[in-house]
């Protein structure tokens, strides 16, 4: 009889190679279903009984949020689904289990367009006014990284995952690898982010081909997210704004304004990479702003003649 430790082991292993999930999934799936033995107390999956499960289920809802509960309990489901499909389960005590999750809709924070045109115009403020060379390479680095961000609404990681062959900046298109190793590729509208990309390319050209990534630290090592974030929280100070900003919010905004401008959002889905419509959909709750448009032009109120 297979105990609990030996079946994940090999489950992880199936996900691995049959099911070619990337890394960040795999270690996911690890900690919860390791977490899930932990509070079992038992080597024998036999044992376990759909009254087990709810205990289980009642824990971690006392303890995480709807969102997390929600993750590691899909990341057991899926676990006893490869036992039963292996036939080391008769009967899968999950299926006579009746899951429903309240999630609360938490809207996607975004960036005051203005706040970005600031934030923007301090990096190249910090271009023009480098007093050394180091502080202008460093400048102009970080504004090729941001403006990159804000046009094409990529991932952090996505980013800092770019090589030099990702990129095509005579046609303005870039390869994008996503979650799960997806490809996708998106076109950079704006001139004036390929010309600070071309500038930043000639200018960092030895570091990029050492690490052969396209973001570059000055002593030739790949750009981190966290070196990322760290930028953000220099700029955010030096432009005195009053907002924490993310990675992710460029992304945010970057999907909120086009949707403001009425773009289809099957386009979005396909450049931010959207396996299902419905993750996008998150969107498409409507700005204030565009209320405000909508209910002055649109709202029959506004033809009475009183």
């Amino acid at each position: 009889m297979d105990t609990m430790k030996t079946s994940i082991k090999n489950y992880l292993e199936y996900c691995d190679k049959q099911k070619c999930l990337d890394e960040k999934t795999l270690k996911a799936y690890k900690i919860d279903l390791n977490q899930f033995v932990s509070y079992i107390c038992s080597s024998d999956i036999t044992d376990i009984s759909t009254n087990i499960l709810e205990e289980y289920i009642g824990i971690l809802n006392n303890t995480y949020k709807p969102k997390t509960v929600k993750r590691k309990i899909a990341s057991a489901k899926a676990f006893f689904h490869y036992l039963e499909y292996k036939e080391i389960l008769n009967n899968n005590p999950f299926n006579k289990l009746q899951l429903k999750f309240r999630e609360p809709i938490i809207l996607p924070k975004t960036i005051p367009i203005r706040t970005i045109e600031i934030f923007l115009s301090t990096i190249y403020e910090q271009l023009n006014c480098a007093k050394t060379t180091y502080q202008r390479r460093n400048s102009l680095r970080d504004a090729a990284v941001i403006e990159l961000l804000f046009a094409t609404g990529m991932r952090i990681s996505e980013l800092c995952a770019l090589k030099i062959n990702d990129i095509n900046l005579y046609d303005g298109s870039i390869l994008i690898y996503g979650k799960g190793d997806k490809e996708r590729r998106i076109q950079i509208g704006s001139p004036s982010v390929i010309n600070i990309l071309n500038k930043y390319k000639v200018d960092f050209h030895s570091e990029i081909v050492n690490c052969n990534h396209f973001f570059a630290n000055q002593s030739g090592r790949p750009l981190t997210d966290q070196a990322v974030r760290r930028m953000i929280n220099k700029y955010t100070s030096l432009a005195a704004i009053d907002l924490h900003i993310t990675p992710h919010m460029f992304r945010h905004t970057f999907a909120t304004s086009l949707l403001d401008a009425d773009v289809d959002i099957r386009y979005i889905q396909e450049m931010l990479g959207h396996s299902s419509i419905n993750i996008t959909e998150i969107y498409t709750h409507v700005t204030l702003a565009k209320q405000r448009s909508i209910l002055a032009t649109k709202h029959p109120r506004n033809n009475f003649n009183i």
